[in-house]
């Protein structure tokens, strides 16, 4: 990854990045798509519109069944694990420290609103179109006012609850740990507890008329047939954990839970099938727009769509991989590689837009990877594992490194020159484009785990214990260099001879600025380990590691800032093609991207019977739009094509696409979230044809 050559950077590249700020929105998800964040619930008010909600604050929208999702701000990280609509406008999402967010524009913006709790609120229902009820630890919540305003009610219980449904304005239960039901027949003016015949605790309820379904650990299944007053076993057929329960009509209904486990009935809950999900990720949230369109969501993203009441289940939701990813680089604007455990390779040829798995010759973690030029480059891991691509990451080939030791990390400075550093002080060096490989002696037993080369000849490795190493002769000499530290350090990035940082556990930040002579700690303001670190310039850098961590300077390290955490994983690594475009990569395949907006340019040719004929940009749908738009437009023959947005005063916004494209349908998003409102002018050019739109966003 630390490839010496993309370290350039002028001072136009620097002004550029200056005026940019991340936030949660700005990065989004490559894989899995639409999220690799647990969803925990589902909500769809007709077949098409639906709002997913989950971990880390996650929200997700869709408008065309859940084939496309769309994530919503909310500048929170705190999980959400309900979600209800009143109608199709109205809607609230509930989660972590009594948090509450409320959407009455269908799930485009949501607001914050006032809970007057800190419990975790787990479960919210709608019964109609202004009383709602919302169920965490041991709060009852109530509104009457669509969700603007929630007032307390008293649960009668100490144990936690986790799931509430009603009947109607009046009748409703609720159901928790250790067998917890309560249920009330006058609204929620009081709640009493029902004999439930179970201490498992209870994690979803349904109650449709007099029917009424609870569900929760080891397979516990319980029914009522007088509305939720008495309740008696029914048999599952499994152990497994079950998640979530709804109750469609009095007749069918569905319940998921772990492993991808989906039951259905048919006769009211008396008996319940297990059903082919397609997928081994627990299933968390359940939700049916009518008798025979529904939708499950679960871990890793899952999105599972049924049309057919549940008998089978399509995936909507896409992974390439849920292996961990240890290292990203870019060969070119385009072009990127990404490997990982089992000598997994990953490419994309646009920008991430899709990435394909490659075929390589080792089944050992590959844990680094360089690229010299945009066709040769190596990735070592372990085993003394090192692999050659001399056509950009298509197709790869051994080499013999003359070590069986695990190599960590790997830099190329040109063709023919690279080092790579392993466990237990290994350092071996090619100057014969890897043909072979020449040990080194570093004196030290540390596991190194980083290191960069600014030349040919200068290059600085770091590793277990505060490891420093510097050589100024290619490597034939390595000097130990005092860190102040005696925690890992796991990576390393100079952005000339001079100006370095090393990343490591427990937060730590080291800089240098005299060639890596002396190095002083930064503060990180975060505990955690953080194991990349990238720089575009001597001030703006960011830093990844564990728990999803994110920070970003612009003064050097001065100041680190934390982003709100757009993943739980672990990050390894991050690289930028340019200041406007970054990507991490970490554990369960997470591949994340900093872009400008754009999405990928998609072949749409499929439903078209004909192949183009002629060069047509089609109006932006929709138009006005707020935030997100898509074009469409359609090549006779393959071209190369650019679709850019300027403003009024004819001033570049932003290109949307510049790239050569095949004959046919293509479509592509422009996100413009932070843009201000106003006209805009969508211009599409191609081989002597020029077309104009005015495009207007309203916020």
């Amino acid at each position: 990854m630390k490839n010496v050559m993309i370290v350039m950077i002028g001072l136009a590249t620097a002004l550029m990045w200056s005026t940019m700020s991340h936030s949660q929105q700005d990065w989004n998800w490559q894989n899995p798509i639409p999220t690799g964040n647990i969803l925990r619930s589902v909500f769809f008010t007709d077949v098409n519109a639906g709002t997913a909600v989950g971990d880390l604050g996650t929200i997700l929208r869709t408008t065309d069944g859940g084939n496309t999702w769309t994530p919503r701000p909310t500048g929170t990280t705190n999980s959400l694990y309900g979600v209800s609509f009143t109608d199709v406008n109205t809607g609230v999402a509930v989660g972590e420290a009594g948090t509450v967010f409320r959407t009455t524009d269908g799930g485009e913006t949501w607001d914050s609103v006032s809970s007057g709790t800190t419990f975790h609120l787990t479960s919210v229902f709608f019964i109609d179109a202004n009383n709602g009820t919302a169920v965490g630890g041991t709060a009852i919540l109530r509104t009457t006012d669509a969700g603007a305003s929630w007032a307390p009610q008293t649960s009668g219980t100490s144990n936690s609850l986790l799931s509430v449904s009603f009947a109607d304005a009046m009748t409703g239960i609720a159901v928790g740990l250790s067998g917890t039901i309560r249920r009330t027949t006058n609204g929620g003016e009081i709640w009493t507890g029902q004999t439930s015949g179970t201490t498992s605790g209870l994690r979803g309820a349904s109650l449709v008329g007099s029917i009424g379904i609870v569900i929760g650990e080891a397979g516990t299944i319980r029914r009522s047939t007088d509305g939720g007053a008495t309740w008696t076993t029914v048999t599952s057929g499994t152990l497994t954990t079950l998640n979530n329960v709804l109750m469609i009509d009095s007749s069918n209904g569905v319940i998921v839970g772990l492993n991808g486990l989906i039951l259905r009935t048919t006769n009211g809950g008396e008996t319940w099938a297990p059903q082919v999900s397609g997928t081994s990720n627990p299933l968390h949230g359940i939700s049916f727009a009518d008798p025979g369109t529904g939708n499950a969501v679960g871990s890793l993203g899952t999105i599972l769509r049924t049309t057919n009441g549940g008998s089978s289940w399509t995936t909507l939701s896409n992974v390439v991989t849920t292996g961990f990813l240890n290292d990203i680089s870019f060969t070119d604007n385009n072009t990127g590689i990404v490997v990982g455990g089992g000598g997994r390779v990953l490419r994309t040829t646009n920008r991430g837009s899709t990435w394909t798995e490659q075929t390589t010759v080792t089944a050992h973690t590959l844990y680094s990877l360089s690229f010299a030029d945009d066709g040769i480059g190596n990735a070592a891991g372990g085993g003394g594992t090192i692999l050659r691509t001399t056509d950009g990451g298509v197709s790869w080939s051994g080499q013999t490194s003359g070590s069986t030791s695990t190599l960590n990390a790997i830099t190329l400075t040109d063709a023919s020159t690279g080092t790579v550093v392993g466990s237990a002080g290994t350092i071996r060096r090619t100057t014969d484009g890897g043909v072979s490989w020449v040990g080194q002696t570093s004196g030290t037993t540390s596991d190194l785990q980083g290191v960069f080369f600014v030349s040919p000849t200068i290059g600085t490795a770091v590793g277990g214990g505060g490891t420093i190493l510097q050589t100024t002769n290619g490597g034939a000499n390595w000097t130990p260099k005092t860190s102040g530290t005696t925690n890992t350090l796991w990576d390393v990035f100079f952005i000339d001879e001079n100006t370095g940082t090393a990343v490591g556990d427990a937060g730590t930040i080291l800089r240098t600025t005299n060639g890596g002579n002396n190095w002083a700690g930064q503060l990180s303001g975060v505990s955690f380990g953080l194991l990349g670190v990238f720089f575009t310039d001597a001030n703006h850098g960011t830093v990844v590691g564990t728990n999803g961590t994110i920070l970003n300077t612009t003064n050097g390290g001065v100041d680190w800032v934390s982003e709100l955490r757009p993943a739980y994983s672990t990050l390894t690594h991050a690289y930028f093609v340019d200041p406007g475009n970054g990507f991490i990569v970490g554990s369960s395949g997470t591949i994340l991207s900093l872009g400008d907006g754009t999405t990928s340019v998609h072949d749409d040719q499929a439903g078209n019977d004909s192949a183009p004929t002629q060069f047509v940009l089609e109006q932006n749908y929709p138009n006005p739009f707020n935030p997100a738009t898509t074009f469409r437009f359609s090549l006779p023959e393959r071209a190369d094509v650019e679709l850019a947005i300027y403003d009024l005063n004819g001033q570049l916004v932003i290109r949307l696409v510049n790239e050569p494209l095949p004959a046919g349908f293509h479509e592509v998003r422009w996100d413009a979230h932070g843009l201000a409102s106003g006209v805009y002018f969508a211009r599409l050019s191609s081989e002597g044809f020029t077309r104009t739109h005015r495009v207007t966003l309203l916020k």
